[in-house]
């Protein structure tokens, strides 16, 4: 299968990319450092991967990014949604967004929509969520608002939620969301709370099981906790059709300056 991992150069992305690498499947390979990006497919093999540098923060690229996806391929099996972002020097971007907002909310929005034209029924986006899930500020997502680094990201997991089940009902390849364990032990984790934190396989592991495994085959529109291992009940806002429309316009009211 041909599949997409964004933010593959380290943490659960990179663990996830090695294991479906393993699996003998071809992996489209994103990172924001060129130099890190080369280093990774060298590792897992040029030859069952590709690199496409892309800054998420940064819509302009985003769309450039999503842009090279499509020019350079037909057809797509899987697209991960795992980049992420907890905390950052600047947290308003260029474009005047949270930048917890627009790399985990807002850039993998676009990213999907730009990229259905590869996808069918068969096809699957999984989206990176969180436990840590807080009621939508609007303010905070457009930069207006300040907030902790904790609700920022609280916050833009439950948005990623819910556009997932939102979208899910108006297209063709399945989208699941996915709390691939709290406090694994990423570099992100490892920044925000000092701790080792999991084994990061076990990101890497749920990721290929939602990407491929017949368990998720029926499962778009659905979030999938695996803190508990199963299928379960976001925050009650992911579940709220009215607020996850109004998300969702914003979300294309954005995209689209």
């Amino acid at each position: 299968m041909k599949i997409l991992v964004t933010g593959a150069t380290d943490g659960i992305g990179l663990a996830t990319a090695r294991m479906l690498v393993e699996q003998g499947h071809q992996v489209l390979l994103h990172g924001r450092n060129e130099e890190k990006l080369e280093s990774v497919a060298k590792e897992l093999g040029e030859e069952n991967t590709e690199r496409f540098v892309a800054d998420l923060s940064k819509l302009a690229e985003v769309k450039e990014f999503a842009q090279k996806v499509v020019e350079e391929h037909d057809q797509l099996d899987v697209l991960i949604n795992n980049a992420g972002v907890y905390s950052a020097p600047n947290v308003v971007t260029e474009d005047g967004l949270d930048i917890r907002f627009a790399v985990n909310t807002s850039a993998p929005y676009l990213l999907t929509k730009a990229l259905l034209p590869l996808m069918d029924e068969s096809s699957r986006v999984i989206n990176l969520s969180s436990a840590a899930q807080q009621p939508v500020d609007e303010r905070a997502m457009m930069g207006e608002a300040k907030v902790s680094d904790g609700e920022a990201y609280g916050q833009s997991k439950l948005a990623i939620t819910m556009w997932s089940f939102e979208l899910a009902k108006h297209v063709s390849p399945a989208i699941i969301a996915v709390n691939p364990m709290s406090l694994l032990g990423s570099k992100m984790v490892k920044n925000a709370f000092g701790t080792d934190g999991h084994d990061i396989k076990i990101g890497g592991d749920i990721l290929c099981r939602a990407a491929l495994s017949d368990t998720f085959a029926d499962a778009s529109g659905k979030y999938f906790d695996n803190d508990r291992g199963n299928f379960g009940d976001p925050h009650s806002d992911a579940r709220d059709s009215d607020k996850c429309a109004a998300l969702i316009q914003q979300l294309d009211a954005i995209i689209e300056e």
